[in-house]
């Protein structure tokens, strides 16, 4: 029996009777899902570097409790942290997450993204978080409350790049940057 181009592939897409240099282009905005899926692993990752930055922080600061009059300054510490990790890898064109859902971050003319671009990306990105914290600040709310209004700003958020006509996200057209499908990048 012959299977067809796409079971051979393992696409997930029908086999088409163009030719291949009619089809897709390589540089295929990867789908929402994925790039939630992404997102998710990212935040799993960034456990460790908060952990090792917080404690980094905690225990050259004497920070006795997370009470302590010093948490906005380790606050503050742990956004250049997370700058500095995001800038870094985002300029070599994926970050470790980015790596394993074959992701790549490029420039509206698919360059790799500079430094300048990648620090606007992050600090943009941050509308992901911002607005829902911004609410939750002058009220009282529970921690089950404060996580259903988190996690339903991210939901909408991520729904609102289905109305970019490229599908990408907000804060990726704002900043002039896409992802694009991408095997992983050699490790030079």
């Amino acid at each position: 029996m012959v299977s067809s181009s796409s079971e051979a592939s393992g696409s997930d897409q029908p086999a088409s009777s163009t030719p291949p240099a009619a089809s897709a282009p390589v540089s295929a905005v990867p789908g929402l899902w994925r790039r939630m899926a992404c997102w998710l692993y990212e935040g799993m990752l960034l456990f460790a570097v908060v952990f090792v930055s917080g404690w980094l922080f905690s225990t050259l600061g004497q920070m006795r409790d997370a009470m302590d009059s010093r948490r906005h300054l380790l606050q503050a510490f742990l956004f250049v942290v997370f700058g500095v990790y995001f800038v870094w890898f985002w300029t070599k064109g994926q970050t470790l997450a980015m790596k394993t859902w074959n992701i790549r971050i490029v420039d509206m003319l698919g360059r790799p993204v500079s430094q300048r671009r990648a620090l606007a990306r992050y600090l943009l990105s941050w509308v992901w978080f911002l607005p829902p914290l911004a609410a939750i600040a002058p009220f009282k709310l529970s921690g089950g409350e404060s996580t259903v209004l988190i996690f339903g700003w991210v939901a909408v958020w991520a729904v609102l790049a289905r109305f970019h006509p490229d599908r990408q996200f907000w804060h990726d057209a704002w900043a002039g940057t896409r992802l694009i499908t991408s095997k992983p990048m050699s490790r030079r």
